[in-house]
């Protein structure tokens, strides 16, 4: 039996309608849901495979790459001159990270420490670690700026330790030497003789208390009463605030331990966190959209004030002493010694750095530190911390050692901290947090948009239905015509 075009056209009506309305509460309520998946997913919860895996033992690429500022001319700089360097590298290290002795607290925050170990990956590297370098030498220089006003009997002595142990303003050994600590008698004799100058009771290097070492004991939010609040430190090593600084504002320990952040970000949030490497906390700001790996994320970098010094912007008056804009002086919690933090060839630093140093370019690309986040859950897709550890060196009168030296902030090494997700764990972080929250989005305008167009069918059929009774009336059919001929020609 044939369906009349006004039954179909009433079919269409209400099936376009359904569909309209269906599509309309998903525009309220579908947001409601995918928000509740993020949070579900995002919270610390060990019931969360996905988050949990990727928060506990970073399952993803990480690496550290180092480059090392070789003095090509050690002898003019100790007679005054200015120091010329080369930048040597990457020395690429593979770099581990898991957390351990989790404990969950009633009050919805669970602790842990995060240990960290390295491994030389020549193939990614350009050089070797028995590549041989020269930097100043921290035990001479460094030392010498200490004890710049203690008495001239003092300095002597100093001075004359040195010599009795050999030991020269510059060092010249090889890279993994230097990284991750060589014998030094000098060493032992100030461990033994004055213990805890030193940060390290073994041999002395850069990263010596780097590897197979943890970071203190962070407590954070898991975000099961408030997602606003997932990540975010609740104390590092018992402590709400750390001494380091002259303020109590930037002693405070702010933001997340650097490796998540809360969900729905927006282009005004910041990225706050705190870094026990630097002794403080330090917080992001919002550059750019993008897309990584196919997934979109905004570009968080370091602001220009990151490292600006007091006089430039009052609230790092409590960082200070300062030099220049551009340097942090960590020498409070790095056993006094003169070391400064600044971006990879005074990258945004007062022009006067580059002045004082030949060999020095620096660039945004290569140098400029960012984190891409994806901004519904608060994950990071790429990651890229560049810093450089600087010291201060001069001459000090007293200690021979030190000859001539001009006083200038001097780069030693500069480092990389990247990594990215990719693989299963991207694959299924795709899936899980982009695709079907996305799939859910746009099904609610194809459900308004099948039932507009249902409507708008079933609008036409009934328009057509109208139009074919009335031609109906006004023209009779072939048939009717036919019958009248008949008739006529039967009578």
């Amino acid at each position: 039996m044939a369906v009349s075009k006004s039954t179909l056209s009433i079919a269409f009506i209400v099936l376009g309608g359904l569909a309209v309305l269906f599509g309309t509460v998903l525009v309220f309520v579908g947001p409601i849901i995918i928000d509740d998946q993020i949070v579900k997913n995002i919270e610390i919860n060990p019931n969360n495979g996905l988050s949990y895996t990727m928060w506990k033992d970073i399952p993803v690429p990480f690496f550290m790459s180092v480059y090392f500022f070789d003095i090509v001319n050690p002898n003019e700089t100790l007679d005054g001159e200015k120091p010329t360097v080369v930048q040597r590298g990457p020395y690429v290290y593979r770099e581990n990270r898991w957390k351990d002795n989790i404990t969950f607290h009633n009050n919805h925050t669970v602790s842990y420490k995060e240990y960290r170990q390295y491994f030389f990956e020549e193939s990614m590297s350009v050089g070797d670690e028995s590549d041989m370098v020269t930097i100043p030498n921290m035990l001479v220089l460094g030392a010498s700026v200490m004890m710049e006003n203690m008495p001239l009997r003092v300095r002597l002595l100093l001075s004359r330790t040195f010599k009795t142990f050999n030991e020269g303003p510059f060092l010249t050994k090889p890279v993994g030497e230097l990284m991750w600590g060589y014998d030094s008698k000098l060493v032992d004799f100030l461990n033994n003789y004055l213990p805890g100058m030193l940060p390290t009771s073994g041999k002395f290097g850069l990263f010596a208390e780097f590897n197979n070492s943890n970071t203190g004991q962070f407590t954070i939010f898991t975000g099961q009463d408030d997602i606003r609040k997932v990540h975010m430190v609740d104390s590092w090593n018992g402590l709400k605030s750390v001494d380091y600084w002259s303020s109590e504002q930037c002693n405070m320990i702010n933001g997340t331990a650097g490796q998540m952040w809360p969900p729905f970000m927006t282009k005004q949030s910041t990225m706050p966190f705190y870094s026990p490497d630097a002794c403080r906390s330090m917080e992001l700001v919002y550059q750019r959209p993008g897309v990584s790996r196919g997934i979109p994320v905004y570009r968080f970098v370091a602001p220009k004030t990151l490292f600006a010094n007091g006089s430039d912007y009052p609230p790092n008056e409590g960082f200070c002493p300062c030099r220049q804009s551009g340097l942090l002086n960590v020498s409070t919690c790095r056993h006094n010694s003169p070391v400064y933090i600044s971006h990879p060839h005074f990258f945004e630093a007062d022009p006067v750095l580059l002045d004082t140093v030949n060999g020095l370019s620096p660039n945004e690309d290569e140098h400029g530190l960012f984190i891409d986040i994806h901004p519904e859950t608060g994950v990071p897709m790429n990651v890229s911390i560049r810093l450089q550890l600087n010291l201060l060196i001069k001459s000090v009168f007293g200690i021979t050692e030190t000859g001539k030296i001009a006083e200038v902030v001097m780069p030693m090494i500069w480092f990389e901290e990247s990594g990215y997700i990719d693989g299963p764990v991207l694959n299924t972080f795709r899936t899980n947090l982009v695709v079907l929250p996305m799939v859910m989005e746009y099904m609610q305008y194809i459900f308004i948009g099948l039932g507009l167009a249902g409507i708008l069918g079933a609008v036409v059929l009934y328009v057509s239905d109208k139009e074919s009774v009335k031609d109906t009336k006004h023209n009779p059919t072939s048939e009717t015509q036919a019958e009248k001929y008949c008739m006529n020609d039967s009578r």
